[in-house]
Formats: C-alpha cells, structure tokens, sequence
C-alpha cells in the first residue's frame, strides 16, 4: 500500500517536470518584445548612426525579458495553475521580471561602457 502512495506521488512529481518546449516560445517572445522595443527606440533615437556597440544591450536586454516571459509562465500557468497562489505567483513574476530585465540592462550598458 505504500508503494502504491509512493508511486502515485513520483508520477505526479514527474507530470510536473515534463514542459513543452513548444509552449514556452510564446512567453519568451512576449517578454523579449518589450524590452525590445524600448531599447531600440532609446538607442536608436539618441544615435545619429548606427554603432557596433549598440549590438550588446540589443541581444541582452531582450534575452533578459525572454527569461522573464518563460518565468511568468511557469510560475504563473505551469505550476501554480489556479486560486490564491497563481494571483501570488503572477504577481511574483512580474517583479522578477522587471528585476530581470533591469539587471540585463545594467550588464548590457556596463559591458559597453555606457552606464553612467
């Protein structure tokens, strides 16, 4: 009886460690579209021309949000999939998210020199 209890929780367990690669490209062009966005229209509009420095914050910052994206999802509708702890675990997300995509722009700018 034991071993029945055991194994219905190990397959359980294994459920949980079984992700759709497929299902978490969405996410992660969600979260990488913003910064994104934001970042090119920052460097793009304060540069009179285009710079090989600008190729650094272009490729981190939004790989930082694609991160972030796969994080919220996981935490939002993987794991934590219905009543208080999804609301706890979105919420959750979104700061360490903006956190992510903060820390990506500060190692982006330092690498360039550019964070002052």
């Amino acid at each position: 009886m034991i071993f029945k209890v055991l194994l219905i929780k190990k397959m359980r367990n294994a459920n949980l460690l079984k992700i759709q690669w497929k299902e978490l490209i969405v996410p992660a062009l969600l979260g990488a579209s913003l910064p994104l966005a934001l970042i090119s229209f920052m460097i793009l509009t304060r540069e009179p021309r285009f710079e090989s420095w600008m190729y650094s914050p272009l490729l981190i910052i939004p790989s930082g949000g694609a991160v972030g994206g796969i994080g919220i999802y996981l935490l939002g509708c993987y794991w934590f999939s219905s009543g208080i702890k999804k609301l706890l675990a979105i919420l959750l997300g979104l700061v360490l998210y903006f956190v992510g995509v903060w820390m990506a722009s500060v190692i982006a700018f330092a690498l360039t020199g550019h964070w002052n």
